[in-house]
């Protein structure tokens, strides 16, 4: 098959490559979002773009491709595999193709539908991620099921540990239904509506850690938000001073997933208190604590908890925000 690949980010680059080596199928051509100017500065070019000067495959970055249909027919494709691409595609663009489009998502479907599937079922407590090959519909990430592939998640692996797992595995799914597609044998199965649910783009706001939460809830949405927002919380270091100084109020950041303890101390506190500031950071939250190891404040570098706790005067008793 002639394939267009559509992708950008890291999460699309296994089954790039995989579709770019394979005996059976050409990709003639890359297509990827052009590089974005964020406050004056161009960032750098997408891992997808990076891979395709790699092997060879030629480049293609309009700003939307929806813009661009008659642009694509020229290539004549069989199929377009889209992944982490990060457009909505036509009905135009979809019918530019023999086989119309593909798309690996980073979930198992209809479950966590958007851009950042494996943050949310993290987020949520999920402890099996999976992908799923769709044909693609103008609807987002709603298109008929054809192949789903999962994998056990751990408590001590985060969102940055699950997606190049998670990408690996999708690769020779995608192999699969192309040969499937070839060979007239390829099925699917519509999705239940009823049992979709979204995960919409992470926000920077995100990431602030709630105390009333569980301890389970604190350390999931660590994870889940690694390596970006990140999470954080504040401490006010002198409570009850009006207006609040913004020198007295720090920004920290965890840089360990939080240990739920499974012998918490028995001090009763409001969720938010710090009930040890020693070898590590004990806080308790609205149902168990949580541990931190080492910690770092806004715009400082990464601490252990021994050492912020004695330059900056942590205390047992006192309150997180």
């Amino acid at each position: 098959m002639k394939i267009v690949m559509m992708g950008c980010g890291p999460f699309a680059v296994p089954v790039f490559r995989a579709l770019a080596q394979s005996k059976k199928h050409e990709v003639i051509l890359l297509v990827s979002q052009p590089p974005r100017e964020i406050k004056g500065r161009v960032q750098p070019e997408s891992p997808m773009v990076t891979t395709a000067k790699e092997l060879g495959v030629p480049i293609w970055t309009p700003d939307r491709i929806n813009n661009h249909v008659e642009e694509l027919r020229t290539y004549n494709p069989d199929i377009l595999v889209v992944c982490d691409f990060g457009q909505i595609l036509s009905p135009d663009v979809l019918a530019s193709a023999k086989f119309g489009g593909l798309n690996l998502h980073g979930s198992l479907l209809p479950k966590y539908r958007g851009a950042a599937p494996i943050n949310w079922a993290i987020l949520k407590g999920e402890t099996k991620l999976g992908v799923t090959v769709i044909h693609l519909t103008p609807q987002l990430d709603a298109g008929p099921v054809v192949c789903q592939a999962s994998m056990d998640v751990s408590a001590d692996q985060t969102a940055q540990d699950v997606e190049p797992l998670l990408a690996q595995l999708g690769a020779p799914l995608v192999e699969k239904v192309l040969d499937a597609l070839e060979d007239g044998t390829c099925c699917c199965e519509t999705q239940l509506e009823g049992e979709a649910t979204r995960a919409p783009k992470l926000k920077k706001c995100d990431g602030k850690i709630d105390w009333t939460k569980s301890a389970v809830e604190i350390r999931d949405l660590y994870r889940a938000l690694e390596p970006w927002p990140q999470t954080h919380f504040f401490w006010n270091r002198k409570p009850g001073v009006e207006p609040v100084n913004p020198n007295n109020l720090l920004r920290l950041i965890p840089r360990s997933i939080p240990q739920v303890l499974d012998e918490p101390i028995d001090a009763p506190a409001e969720p938010g208190t710090v009930l040890e500031a020693s070898d590590r950071l004990v806080v308790q939250t609205g149902a168990g604590q949580v541990a931190f190891t080492c910690i770092q404040p806004a715009g400082k570098k990464c601490m252990d908890i021994p050492s912020f706790c004695r330059g900056y005067g942590l205390k047992p008793l006192d309150r997180l925000e």
